[in-house]
């Protein structure tokens, strides 16, 4: 299988156009326009019944402690976890592309609708359903493509990794509501072919890769 995108090169700085935030001199971070990247695929195998992407961050903070604090920076020796962006599976394999901004323009307040999505697809719930979690006026349900947004004192670049997996089943086997953990593993014994592409991002501006 192939992958490309027109937004980004793989190994290369994801635009800000398709994040959730940016560096701000004045306040640390500023919104961004949070549209999903341009993505196209190909070389698909026999057997392919349908489709599904996801796109992680592993390289999230696992402490919250000194997370956007002023006065303090993020450890880049810190240990991370993975931060799901984007859960979209029943995608048709006949489909060879995702347009830029197609699924996500601009940022949603309690997070954009789902799990239902156009032409028969469905969307995950992204972490920034639990990062929003305990603010009164973001937190809620979200669903679909929200970009990359990392920690505006984190010392380490954050790398996102969009996958397009081929599977063998027409449907994801996954019910209601769904986050990236549990669709990794469930798509996993049907997986016949993937591809990924790699971005980079930062909002501290002397972040730095992880030796």
């Amino acid at each position: 299988m192939k992958l490309r995108s027109d937004s980004f090169k793989d190994g290369g700085p994801i635009p800000s156009r398709c994040a959730f935030g940016k560096y701000d001199p004045e306040n640390n971070v500023a919104l961004c326009e949070n549209m999903n990247p341009h993505l196209a695929w190909g070389d698909l195998p026999d057997g392919t019944q349908s489709l599904a992407i996801i796109c992680h961050d592993p390289d999230v903070p696992s402490v919250g402690d000194d997370v956007n604090q002023d006065g303090k920076t993020v450890s880049i020796a810190l240990p991370r976890v993975d931060f799901f962006h984007w859960l979209l599976v029943d995608i048709d394999p006949g489909r060879s592309a995702i347009a830029e901004g197609e699924f996500s323009k601009g940022i949603v307040a309690r997070g954009k609708d789902g799990p239902e999505a156009k032409g028969g697809m469905r969307h995950g719930l992204n972490d920034y359903t639990g990062w929003f979690a305990g603010d009164a006026d973001m937190k809620g349900d979200y669903f679909g493509y929200d970009g990359p947004c990392p920690p505006w004192n984190d010392e380490r670049l954050h790398h996102y990794t969009f996958t397009v997996y081929a599977l063998n089943v027409p449907k994801a086997p996954t019910k209601g509501i769904f986050r990236g953990a549990d669709l990794r593993d469930a798509i996993m014994p049907h997986v016949i072919g993937e591809a990924s592409i790699t971005g980079t991002y930062h909002i501290y501006p002397d972040a730095r890769p992880a030796s």
